[in-house]
């Protein structure tokens, strides 16, 4: 068995000894003869580990928008919503308030949704871009609206509770399962395989604000959670469709803010929105789908005439 001179090594070796807080970079420091050159081998190894790419970009501050406008929805269902239940100070207007800027927050995480890729394309993205979105649309567009849903079981008369927190559940796996999907699978251009997640969300959110009875509110909670995990395909939202969607979100907004003040017609205006997200939910898929199917004729003909010629 080989030793050595603990004395020796430090004459032959000074780099031997490790700093505790340095991750395993040798303390130069604690030589006369490298102190000079300490800090800026710090400096240098501090910008090798935090390259340009990893540096967060415009989209990425507007997808962190995205994300705090999802928490916040959360945060308002919570003390706007179930905590005014539990503790027996429930006002019907305060729930109002709370809920209608619950949905208002959800729908401005989709314009950040929207505007993030756009700017992306337009500008630079980071490296962590596709990451951030992710974890941004899992808060937004599967906690928030799967939150909404499981205190609606909570609050309302005739709800259940168990089977309203079965179908929250269902619809956050769902939105997991669409965003995995999303990230390992190639799509077709310009196609979603299954409803996007903000156009998910806000279904699920407008079927509970639909105030149908028990059943089928949670049947149409399932339903669109399937379609969120199905291979129907939905249309990615760029040029004209991007201005509709941006056009309905606005007015969404519009009709959310005149239920939550009460105003005349304001939920005869707001069931009318909702009831109209769940129809373009269902007949979307449809124009997709026979536009495919022409188009598939259309090749099958063309392929005929070129045998045929």
């Amino acid at each position: 068995m080989t030793v050595i001179d603990p004395d020796a090594q430090a004459a032959w070796a000074p780099g031997a000894e490790r700093s505790a807080d340095r991750d395993g970079y040798p303390n130069y420091a604690e030589y006369a003869e490298y102190a000079e050159y300490a800090d800026d081998d710090y400096a240098d190894d501090a910008d090798d580990e935090m390259p340009l790419s990893t540096r967060l970009s415009i989209a990425d501050t507007l997808t962190l928008g995205n994300a705090t406008c999802g928490f916040m929805a959360v945060y308002f269902t919570t003390t706007g919503v179930l905590i005014p239940h539990l503790t027996g100070s429930e006002d019907g207007g305060m729930a109002r308030h709370s809920a209608a800027t619950a949905v208002v927050l959800m729908l401005m995480a989709a314009v950040f949704d929207l505007f993030d890729g756009l700017v992306a394309r337009k500008l630079r993205s980071s490296a962590m871009g596709a990451e951030l979105d992710n974890l941004s649309d899992l808060i937004s567009f599967g906690l928030a609206p799967a939150y909404f849903v499981a205190v609606w079981g909570m609050v309302a008369d005739d709800a259940h509770q168990r089977i309203s927190m079965v179908a929250a559940i269902v619809v956050l796996l769902a939105v997991v399962l669409r965003l995995a999907r999303f990230s390992c699978v190639p799509m077709r251009n310009g196609m979603f395989q299954g409803m996007p997640g903000p156009f998910g969300a806000l279904t699920v959110v407008s079927v509970v604000l639909l105030e149908l009875p028990f059943v089928p509110t949670a049947l149409g909670i399932l339903g669109v959670a399937w379609l969120m995990v199905s291979r129907v395909e939905y249309p990615k939202p760029r040029g004209r469709l991007a201005v509709a969607m941006l056009c309905w979100i606005v007015l969404s907004m519009g009709l959310l803010a005149s239920w939550a003040f009460d105003a005349p017609g304001g939920e005869l205006l707001l069931q009318t929105g909702c009831a109209l997200q769940v129809v373009l939910g269902a007949v979307i898929p449809l124009f997709a789908t026979a536009r495919r199917v022409n188009a598939f004729r259309d090749n099958r003909r063309e392929a005929r005439a070129a045998a045929q010629g």
